[in-house]
């Protein structure tokens, strides 16, 4: 009895594909190829399925593959019964058209009933194709799917690929799929190592690729030359603590075919140089891991990862220990030169580098975050000399040798260069903490005059880039603010940096210039310049950058699963400051898993609706109760209830504790609404029961909008 289902093996090979973007191409071929077989109903082992990609080659294998589609139910339907048949019963000719159409006779033809009529209809079975039929075209909708943002063409030819390919092997168990793709006729001949086994290699079966190609010194699996790299890197660093981030990982193994590790050296007198500029030579340019010592400091010692089993690794040493030489003997000269000068006396140079045409030049940027700093630090109880010290040489390691060959080192370099020359540890630390966060998942700075730093810049930024009209817009984004506005909120929020927020963009956006605003103004469809009024403009400015920073926030909260109504809610209370807000947010929280939420954010949302009617009836609602006035037991409950937990909240500082004590008038609450018409017909009696809701409401909606939970 033949197989039903075999392995699929797709190989094609190229020349030496983008390290950092094989996996992503890896993964896509991979999606594709299931996808297509999916559509086709072709089954396959889906938890089997693998993406394999080596530096010349995409190919994935994917087991327990159908070798035919099954059988398809084809349904046509055609014209409605009452409209084809005449009254001797005879068919009119677009039945008849439609059942040639189908290749049968009229006579062929079954009946649909449903609720709109009767139809005609031609049911048949088709035979699925055989699935090396469908391979190819699989193949090549795969292709080109993949994300390939600058595909290449080479020769005379019209195919275009991330690379020139020069093989394709397509085989289904061990028959190969006849196929073209991008020119290449398919086989089962693959290649080995460029310089270790330059040799075509035969494959017997799909299934016997990676042991194959694990024989001709190629490991095809990614994890498994990932390893490979791991413990060469260990094997030759004995002694010392190789640091081999995932991302340099990753792409090291997406360079060797075969990885073999090489112990290198160099000389100690470049350890003189800040550790830093060392790394980023070792890891950004040449590839190279940096080894430590146990308690932390960099070594003279570094591994390189060759693609070859060499006969002789010393010349291989030799060519990594050369390579890097003249970069570390650059970056020795930076670094010498630099502190040859103090950092203040890159404020001229500042002067003349434009930051943005109508915000002026990094000293004018400068000049605006350090005034920002200052009064920040006064408001936050932060040495104000420090933070201003800080400001003011925030930007001048961008001026440096230093940075302007390693632009990756900003803040880095400016922290050696203020503790080289004295400046206090704090404002050294904050040249290089102030950038942070850097990334998704990067801590805030940790210093306190770091983060008051934090804040002006990111304040500074935001306000003048949105004064210009340059905020971002779909997917672009050229300074970065939603980055930026993201740093702020989580430098306030974290580090408890209690600030009024818009009181904070209002001083930033009055420091900006007014050719900047007037830089931001759209003309009128006929040309014509809107008159600019400065004021107005800084106020809408503040609403809606603090709106941009909210924004930003949904998200970080959402991370830590606090969900968008819990966001909705404490928002409604307008908080001034983003560390009140965050109280608020994790109060209403911890409210909602109480077993009275659900019945008072039920009763808040009844209550606000009561209310509003009122309030576009005949004004805001008073808040005054008198008891004189109660006709019920239900009224005076939740007047005593709601004057005890007032005097309960109002001694209370800790909103979580607030809203768990307002918790207790979930049974007042409810009574009332059981037994009380708030609509009386007499006005007093009616006016004093919307009194009680709207102490109700002012109870609540001091800490949060609990109605927006229901």
């Amino acid at each position: 009895m033949a197989e039903l289902t075999k392995s699929l093996l797709v190989e094609l090979g190229t020349e030496e594909l983008p390290p950092k973007a094989l996996d992503e191409l890896a993964d896509a071929f991979l999606a594709g190829v299931r996808e297509g077989l999916g559509k086709l109903g072709i089954g396959f082992d889906s938890e089997g399925a693998k993406a394999l990609a080596a530096p010349r080659r995409l190919a994935v294998l994917i087991p327990g593959v159908a070798v035919a589609q099954p059988d398809q139910s084809v349904e046509r339907r055609g014209p409605a019964v009452n409209a084809s048949i005449d009254a001797e019963g005879n068919p009119s000719r677009a039945l008849v058209g439609f059942a040639q159409s189908c290749g049968v006779d009229v006579s062929s033809l079954e009946k649909l009933q449903t609720d709109k009529g009767a139809w005609f209809v031609f049911r048949a079975v088709k035979a699925g194709q055989p699935t090396a039929e469908l391979v190819p075209d699989v193949v090549r909708d795969a292709l080109k799917a993949l994300p390939i943002p600058r595909p290449m063409r080479w020769g005379d030819r019209d195919d275009s690929f991330v690379r020139p390919v020069h093989w394709l092997v397509m085989l289904l168990g061990a028959d190969v799929v006849p196929g073209s793709i991008l020119g290449l006729e398919s086989g089962r001949q693959s290649r080995g190592h460029r310089f270790m086994h330059p040799r075509n290699v035969h494959l017997a079966d799909a299934d016997s690729y990676v042991d194959a190609l694990r024989n001709a010194r190629v490991l095809a699996d990614r994890h498994e030359r990932r390893a490979r790299v791991r413990s060469e890197v260990a094997r030759v660093a004995a002694g010392g603590e190789p640091r081999l981030s995932d991302d340099l990982l990753n792409e090291i193994a997406n360079l060797a075919e075969w990885p073999v590790g090489v112990a290198c050296t160099f000389e100690t007198q470049f350890l003189e140089v800040p550790p830093e500029a060392l790394v980023t030579t070792m890891e950004t340019n040449q590839k190279f891991v940096p080894v430590f010592d146990a308690e932390g400091k960099l070594t003279e010692h570094f591994v390189g990862v060759a693609n070859i089993e060499s006969k002789d690794v010393a010349e291989v040493r030799k060519g990594y220990e050369r390579v890097i030489r003249p970069r570390f003997a650059d970056a020795k000269f930076f670094w010498e030169e630099d502190l040859k000068s103090p950092l203040a006396a890159q404020h001229e140079v500042l002067k003349s580098v434009v930051y943005q045409q109508a915000l002026g030049s990094l000293w004018d940027k400068t000049v605006r975050v350090a005034e920002l700093a200052r009064v920040i630090a006064n408001r936050v109880g932060v040495d104000a000399g420090m933070a201003t010290a800080a400001a003011a040489l925030a930007k001048c390691d961008l001026m440096t040798r230093m940075v302007g060959e390693f632009p990756e080192l900003q803040g880095v370099m400016g922290r050696y260069y203020a503790q080289r020359q004295g400046e206090p540890v704090e404002v050294s630390e904050a040249l290089d903490q102030y950038y942070q966060p850097r990334f998704g998942g990067d801590a805030i700075a940790s210093g306190k005059v770091a983060q008051v730093l934090a804040v002006a810049e990111r304040l500074d930024t935001l306000a003048g880039i949105f004064a210009v009209g340059m905020k971002p817009s779909g997917n672009k984004d050229p300074f970065a603010l939603r980055r930026a506005a993201l740093g702020l909120a989580r430098t306030l929020v974290e580090g408890g940096l209690d600030i009024d927020l818009a009181a904070a963009f209002t001083e930033a956006l009055e420091l900006v210039p007014e050719a900047a605003f007037a830089a931001g103004i759209k003309p009128n469809k006929d040309g014509s310049v809107p008159s600019l009024n400065v004021g107005a403009r800084r106020a809408a400015l503040r609403d809606e950058l603090v709106g941009f920073v909210f924004d930003r926030l949904r998200g970080y909260y959402a991370d830590q699963g606090l969900g968008t109504e819990w966001f909705d809610a404490a928002l409604a209370a307008r908080p001034a400051t983003l560390p009140d807000f965050d109280r608020r947010l994790r109060a209403v929280g911890a409210f909602a898993g109480l077993p009275a939420a659900a019945s008072l954010a039920a009763a808040n949302k009844r209550v606000a609706n009561i209310l509003r009617k009122q309030e576009e009836e005949s004004g805001p609602v008073s808040t005054t109760v008198d008891a004189a006035h109660f006709e019920s037991d239900a009224e005076r409950e939740l007047a005593a209830a709601l004057e005890s937990a007032r005097r309960d909240v109002e001694s209370s500082a800790d909103y979580q504790s607030s809203l768990a004590r307002l918790a207790q008038l979930q049974a007042p609450v409810d009574r009332f609404f059981d037994e009380v018409l708030v609509n009386a017909d007499s006005d007093a009696v009616r006016f004093n029961r919307l009194a009680l809701l709207a102490q109700l409401r002012a109870l609540f909606g001091g800490i949060a909008d609990i109605s927006r939970l229901g």
